[in-house]
């Protein structure tokens, strides 16, 4: 079992940190809530009052944040927890953030003779509560090896995509693919509706037919067809809208980078962008089916 020092306690990251002593390791938690330390605190966790503090005897970081700009603030610098962390230290940062600035920090991190993936996950808070998270990492063979034994403990599938940014590009295409999905069942289901089919009895045709899809099979955006998601939660997240536009942001903007056709990605992008600006940003992102009914 390991010490680990954990940085960022919010919606994913708290769940994760919780799975972590589950699993019986020890951690010491940084955030700038105090609320989501004491949560940990109540379950065995050690409180620091700053991320400098949380590594000080620290064989694995982890970091959990918003964006790309907070990672490199936090790793980044002579006052960077990359140029304060002890040799040998395992560095994990599960962060959805650019690839350029995942790659940065992971050089810095190797050329400061440490291991670092950047690792971020997929599952959404229920997957992160359950320990069912997948993990898709970035960085060297040695560094992914070291890092299966601690990401088990928070999730059930794990893979190694290649080096640094790496892991940030298999999330984002992933996740580009599942607004689009989304969007796809969301219209195929309401057009049924609006022709009388009953949405479950819809939703086990397709299941069973070649339009399945993952949203079909463990999301369904229609409420009441699926217990436990969260349209069926009055689209209580779950995964917000603001975190899929965030994402599909991240996905355009690489698309431009590497002269990338992405038309559908671009259309759901601009679906999320207007779904997000009517108020719906902290809504859950199956939610997105209230634009096919009209007004």
């Amino acid at each position: 079992m390991s010490n680990i020092a954990f940085i960022g306690l919010g919606n994913m990251g708290g769940p994760m940190a919780a799975n972590l002593m589950t699993a019986g390791h020890s951690l010491t938690v940084f955030d700038l809530s105090e609320v989501a330390m004491r949560a940990l605190a109540e379950k065995g966790a050690r409180c620091a009052s700053s991320a400098l503090e949380a590594i000080e005897g620290a064989e694995v970081i982890l970091s959990m944040l918003p964006a790309g700009k907070h990672v490199a603030g936090l790793y980044l610098g002579e006052s960077g927890l990359i140029a304060r962390a002890a040799k040998g230290t395992l560095i994990l940062d599960c962060s959805t953030i650019d690839a350029e600035t995942a790659r940065q920090v992971g050089a810095a991190a190797e050329a400061a003779g440490l291991d670092m993936l950047d690792a971020p996950v997929s599952g959404g808070v229920k997957a992160a509560q359950a320990g069912t998270l997948a993990f898709m990492c970035g960085g060297s063979e040695a560094g992914f090896m070291r890092a299966e034994k601690i990401l088990s403990g928070m999730g059930k599938k794990i893979f190694h995509a290649g080096d640094h940014g790496a892991g940030q590009i298999a999330k984002m295409c992933n996740n580009m693919l599942l607004a689009v999905h989304m969007i796809g069942t969301a219209e195929a289901l309401q057009l049924g509706m609006n022709n009388g089919l009953d949405a479950g009895v819809l939703s086990e045709i397709m299941k069973n037919s070649s339009g399945d899809n993952w949203s079909l099979q463990n999301y369904n955006p229609v409420p009441g067809v699926m217990p436990g998601t969260p349209a069926s939660n009055d689209y209580q997240p779950g995964f917000m809208a603001q975190l899929m536009l965030k994402d599909l942001g991240l996905a355009m903007e690489n698309s431009l980078k590497t002269q990338s056709a992405v038309p559908m990605g671009a259309m759901a992008r601009s679906l999320y962008a207007s779904f997000a600006g009517k108020g719906n940003s902290q809504r859950d992102f199956s939610a997105i089916i209230e634009m096919m009914q009209g007004e």
